[in-house]
């Protein structure tokens, strides 16, 4: 339960922005340098993974999720990926362009982003069903070339 509760602390802390994509560019550099730290790849809405990343699959999320989101978030600014701290992130949140609500703002019921990178194994967070064309990105993302 204490595992469950640590995961749960570090979701509901304190996060920065990328707001510029320069920004998104440089935390993707610094996770490139650390994908061999344990990092657990969460897309809400499926089952929360049981083991971390190597880091192939890092480097392979980072460069699909960033195409991902270059290509859908057709704005000047990124601001839509958020980390517990730029510089040492041990804990990611990457918001689907096509669900964002109010990610930004106030809400008494955000939005969850679309995924999650950490180095806290996951719990699973209660969302709505993924869109499927998300699941058959993600899905796609995975199949061996």
């Amino acid at each position: 339960m204490n595992d469950q509760n640590d995961y749960l602390q570090a979701f509901n802390g304190s996060f920065t922005s990328t707001l510029r994509w320069h920004q998104l560019d440089a935390l993707w550099q610094t996770l490139k340098q650390d994908a061999d730290a344990g990092w657990y790849i969460y897309a809400i809405g499926e089952p929360p993974p049981t083991s971390s990343a190597d880091a192939g699959m890092v480097l392979k999320f980072i460069d699909g999720i960033d195409q991902l989101l270059r290509d859908e978030h057709d704005e000047d600014y990124c601001g839509i990926v958020y980390a517990d701290n730029l510089a040492q992130p041990g804990f990611i949140k990457i918001y689907d362009p096509n669900n964002l609500g109010v990610s930004c703002g106030y809400s008494d019921n955000p939005p969850l982003p679309g995924w999650v990178l950490s180095k806290l194994a996951p719990v699973d967070l209660p969302a709505v069903v993924a869109p499927k064309n998300r699941k058959r990105w993600w899905q796609a993302l995975w199949r061996k070339p």
